[in-house]
Formats: C-alpha cells, structure tokens, sequence
C-alpha cells in the first residue's frame, strides 16, 4: 500500500504506479465515494494521449507555399532590380 500526504489546500498526489495502472494523466476526470470509512476512487473520463506534433492541425487562411520552399531564402538579401542613386 502506498501512502501520500495531504497538503493545505486539501490536495493529494496520486501515486504513480496507480495513476499508470488506471491511465490517469492530466485532464483525467475522477470520481470518490465514500463508505464505511473507505474511500473509492475511480476514472470517470480518461485525457487523450498528449499531441507530440501538432504539424496539419491546423489549416491556413493565406498563399499556401510549395514544398520545396527554402525559408532560408527569406534571410538572403534580395539583388536589386535596378541599381542607382537612392
């Protein structure tokens, strides 16, 4: 049995051993009951798995870019058109 300790604010810190067995991870939703001096815990909803890239999620409103844009020519100064006086 493990055991944690209750802070001021009346919070506790679920094991982690218990919290991969159940798949509890943040934005998990939980549920008590309590009875004859035992309190139940259980997973009411479980978070989706974190994003680790969020590339296509979202779509673009401006002039789309072929995939062989080189961002890199964007830090290359541009020649002039027509040299002269300024």
């Amino acid at each position: 049995m493990e055991s944690s300790t209750i802070t001021s604010k009346g919070q506790v810190t679920i094991p982690k051993e218990i919290r991969r067995a159940l798949g509890i991870r943040q934005g998990s939703r939980v549920a008590f009951a309590h009875e004859g001096g035992k309190v139940e815990l259980r997973v009411v909803h479980q978070a989706p798995q974190s994003v680790v890239s969020g590339f296509g999620m979202l779509d673009a409103r401006g002039k789309r870019l072929p995939a062989e844009f080189d961002a890199a020519s964007l830090l290359r100064p541009r020649a002039r058109a027509a040299k002269g006086p300024r």
